[in-house]
C-alpha cells in the first residue's frame, strides 16, 4: 500500500500522511493517531527511500572510522549508532584502511550522499584530506582536532587526564616515571605527553623515559614496557591508552617485575577490559556518554553544518584508581 492509497481510504491528504510518520511534524495529535492506528490495521509502513528521494535527505549520517583494533571505538560506535537512531538517523561506517587508496574510499562519502559526517579519530587522514570528503555537509571529528582544518570536534580534555595521572603517580610516591606515546604525532598524543611532562617538571619528577609506541596497540604496549626495563630506573609507566598499558603490563609481569610494587602503571580511556581482574589497571575514563551526547545535539541544533565556525568542546573525564597503581577496590 502506498501513502497516496492510504490517503484515500482515510479521506486526508498525503501529506497528512507523511507528517504523521515524521517525528517533530505539525500534525494534530488527534489526527496522528488515527491515521497511525488505521496504518497499522492495514499493515502500513512509510517508504523509506522514497521519502528520501521526495526530500533530498537520506537520514544517515557517515561514521569514519580508521583504527578499529582499539576496543575503544567499537564501544563509542555502538552508543553513537543508537543515540542517532533515537533521532530518526541511520548510520553508514566507512573503515578507512592504511596501505589503500584513501580519496577513492572517501568518495564513497559523496557517492552515497550522506547527510553529515562524524570522523573518529582517523588519524591517517590528513586535514585537507578531511575537509574535502566533508564539503558541504555537516561534520564533526570525535577524539581528535584537526588544527589545519575548519571542522568542529568533540574530545576528551586530555591534558586533563594526563596531570590527573602525574599527580596520582606523586601522591603513591613514584619519582622516576614513563611516557609511552601511541602515535606520536596526533594531536591527541600530544595534547597527553605535554601536560604530563609539563606536571611532572612542576612536581619535580623525573621523566626516565619517552616512548612512541607507532602505533596504539597490545604488541606496541609489550614492545615499549620491555624497552623501559632494559633502560632501568622507573617507578610508573603512562601509557597512553589502555590497550598499550594492558600489552605493557603483561610484559612487565612476564619478566617478574611486580605491579604496583616495582612499578606503578596507568593508562588513559577506561575501556571494559582495563576493570578484568587480570589488569585492574588504574586510568583516565573517556566521559563516552557526553562526548556522544554532545556531537548529537550538534548534528540537531546546526552548530556543525556547512559555514558555521567551528566548535571545539572539550569534556572533562575521570580518574579511576585501580590496583595497577596500588589501590584496593572496595
Amino acid at each position: 500500500m502506498t501513502a497516496r492509497e492510504l490517503a484515500r481510504m482515510l479521506g486526508v491528504s498525503q501529506s497528512a500522511v507523511s507528517r504523521a510518520f515524521t517525528p517533530g511534524a505539525s500534525i494534530a495529535p488527534e489526527l496522528r493517531e488515527k491515521i497511525v492506528r488505521f496504518a497499522e490495521n492495514v499493515d502500513y509502513h512509510p517508504n523509506a527511500i522514497a521519502s528520501m528521494l521526495s526530500k533530498s535527505r537520506t537520514n544517515i549520517v557517515g561514521i569514519v572510522i580508521s583504527d578499529m583494533q582499539n576496543p575503544f571505538y567499537p564501544a563509542l560506535i555502538e552508543q553513537l549508532s543508537r543515540a542517532l537512531q533515537r533521532i530518526g538517523l541511520q548510520s553508514l561506517m566507512f573503515n578507512v584502511t592504511r596501505g589503500t587508496d584513501l580519496e577513492e574510499q572517501l568518495s564513497a562519502l559523496r557517492r552515497y550522499n550522506v547527510d553529515a559526517v562524524i570522523i573518529i579519530s582517523a588519524t591517517i587522514l590528513s586535514g585537507p584530506t578531511l575537509q574535502w570528503a566533508t564539503d558541504g555537509r555537516a561534520a564533526i571529528l570525535i577524539n581528535r582536532v584537526a588544527e589545519d582544518t575548519e571542522l568542529s570536534c568533540v574530545i576528551c580534555n586530555n591534558a586533563e587526564g594526563a596531570r590527573a595521572i602525574a599527580d596520582h603517580f606523586h601522591a603513591i610516591g613514584r619519582r622516576r616515571v614513563a611516557y609511552v606515546a601511541g602515535l606520536s604525532h596526533t594531536t591527541t598524543n600530544r595534547e597527553r605527553q605535554n601536560a604530563f611532562i609539563t606536571r611532572v617538571a612542576e612536581h619535580g619528577m623525573t621523566l626516565s623515559a619517552l616512548i612512541d609506541g607507532n602505533e596504539y596497540s597490545y604488541y606496541a604496549g609489550r614492545s615499549a614496557a620491555l624497552d623501559i626495563l632494559a633502560r632501568g630506573e622507573t617507578d610508573a609507566i603512562f601509557f597512553a591508552n589502555d590497550i598499550l598499558a594492558a600489552g605493557g603490563l603483561d610484559a612487565l609481569r612476564e619478566s617478574g617485575v611486580r605491579v604496583p610494587e616495582d612499578i606503578a602503571v596507568a593508562g588513559f580511556d577506561d575501556i571494559s577490559m582495563a576493570a578484568w581482574p587480570h589488569y585492574d589497571l588504574t586510568t583516565f575514563r573517556q566521559p563516552i556518554d557526553t562526548i556522544v551526547d554532545v556531537a548529537v545535539t550538534m548534528l540537531e541544533n546546526g552548530s556543525c553544518a556547512p559555514g558555521q565556525p567551528p566548535v571545539i568542546r572539550r569534556i572533562s573525564g575521570e580518574l579511576i584508581k585501580r590496583g595497577s597503581t596500588g589501590i584496593t577496590r572496595e
